[in-house]
């Protein structure tokens, strides 16, 4: 067969550097599974992309217009899935790489979506509350010929939560005459919110990590673990893993974080944080203190970065001491570091996996909101411990086959499946 080169120019701002990073990681799935050179450009390509002025009257009377993207990577696999998130920094490249590994996240964990991302170009910290909602609305509007409950399903993302999702709900109710809870997920309980949504991705977290070590015969009792980031993701994912038995030695948010081999009272450090967000270290006694940094290089049996991208780096790769490493957060292993690690053995499950717990309980919800039956949050953790562990199996095999990462894994699962799916469609017309 007569092989397609497809490169990928240099990254000059983050936006760049993420969909490059994107791109690479499916080239390299693509090699390995000898994918047919037209699939391969298909998949580099979003099949939709949407660029959008958002005018917001402000209280003063000053009209500021701001600019929304939504991108749909693949429908290849069923409607398209993801996040909309405000921030200063969102920019076209930045929405079509989060898209692409969005629809990667749906097919590794074999959920019938494909991927999607979308933004708007704001701070909304300079904005009141007031301004926000009709930042949302404005950008809804302009967004809706492409999303709905069969077509494109947004959820919440960084600077949006459940109420942002909630005036997206509003919106497209007023502009169709329709309920329309089924079109986005992430909503408050009120509004058909699934139960277990808040603490899916941190749970999700939990589930392969202990799967992991189940694999390889560690009991968890055995397992001591560092979970660097103490908000949602982090301190739930602490919470399940010590209910299992394994022993949280070290935790830490902005402010530092604390050790003990003894074991942390997990229990306690949420009760604390509930009332110090953010201030792990104010008041918390009996601990030993530590950086984020000193974090990182404890030697533990797990390390789980649960805080922000690009923590684990090729200057500090080399004092990581965790064998395994589980990434709670999006990113925060660099793609140089990740080399530098899988070098010395160290075993990395991805993000791609390790943190989809988030869209996998959104699935939930869609399927809830669209039946109108919603289950109990006992029934949706039984569910996602299922989804989370079949694709950590599945995965880990994968890497046998293959002798690769299981980074590298999880991304042949999901090309393989996004490509399998959209050859048994065939190409229209």
């Amino acid at each position: 067969m007569t092989r397609t080169t497809l490169t990928t120019p240099s990254a000059a701002h983050p936006g760049d550097e993420l969909r490059d990073s994107a791109l690479r990681q499916l080239d390299s799935a693509a090699r390995a599974l000898d994918l047919d050179p037209g699939m391969h450009k298909l998949l580099r390509t979003p099949e939709r992309t949407l660029i959008v002025s958002v005018p917001v009257m402000l209280e003063d009377g000053k009209l500021e217009v701001y600019t929304g993207y939504r991108v749909q990577h693949s429908t290849g696999r069923g409607p398209a899935k993801g996040g909309i998130r405000f921030h200063p920094n969102v920019d076209l490249a930045e929405v079509e790489g989060l898209a692409m590994l969005m629809t990667w996240k749906t097919a590794v964990t074999d959920l019938p979506l494909g991927g999607a991302k979308g933004g708007v170009a704001v701070d909304p910290r300079a904005l009141t509350r007031r301004q926000v909602e009709r930042l949302t609305k404005r950008y809804t509007a302009a967004i809706l010929p492409i999303i709905g409950p069969e077509r494109d399903i947004p959820a919440p993302d960084v600077n949006t939560d459940e109420s942002t999702m909630a005036w997206i709900v509003d919106t497209v109710t007023m502009m169709t005459g329709q309920s329309s809870p089924e079109v986005v997920t992430g909503k408050p309980l009120d509004l058909g919110g699934s139960r277990g949504r808040t603490e899916a991705t941190g749970r999700g977290v939990a589930f392969v990590t202990l799967e992991l070590l189940r694999g390889r015969g560690t009991r968890p009792e055995d397992a001591r673990v560092a979970v660097q980031g103490f908000g949602n993701v982090g301190s739930v994912t602490a919470k399940a893993l010590a209910e299992a038995g394994c022993r949280i030695v070290a935790i830490s948010d902005v402010s530092g974080g604390y050790a003990s081999n003894r074991g942390i009272d997990v229990p306690a450090a949420i009760a604390h944080t509930t009332q110090h967000p953010r201030r792990l270290l104010e008041g918390f006694p009996g601990l030993s203190t530590i950086s984020n940094e000193e974090l990182l290089a404890m030697d533990v049996d797990v390390l789980v970065p649960a805080a922000l991208e690009g923590q684990v780096t090729p200057k500090n790769a080399a004092q990581v001491r965790a064998p395994i490493i589980v990434e709670g957060a999006n990113g925060p292993v660099t793609a140089d570091a990740d080399r530098m690690l899988a070098d010395r053995g160290v075993t990395i499950v991805p993000d791609i996996l390790a943190n989809a717990g988030g869209v996998v309980v959104s699935y939930f919800e869609w399927v809830q909101s669209r039946a109108q039956f919603y289950w109990e949050l006992d029934e949706v953790e039984r569910r996602l411990e299922i989804y989370m562990r079949r694709a950590m199996d599945l995965v880990l095999s994968t890497a046998e086959t293959y002798d690769c990462s299981l980074r590298e894994a999880a991304f042949i699962v999901a090309v393989r499946r996004v490509a399998r799916a959209i050859e048994k469609r065939g190409i229209f017309p």
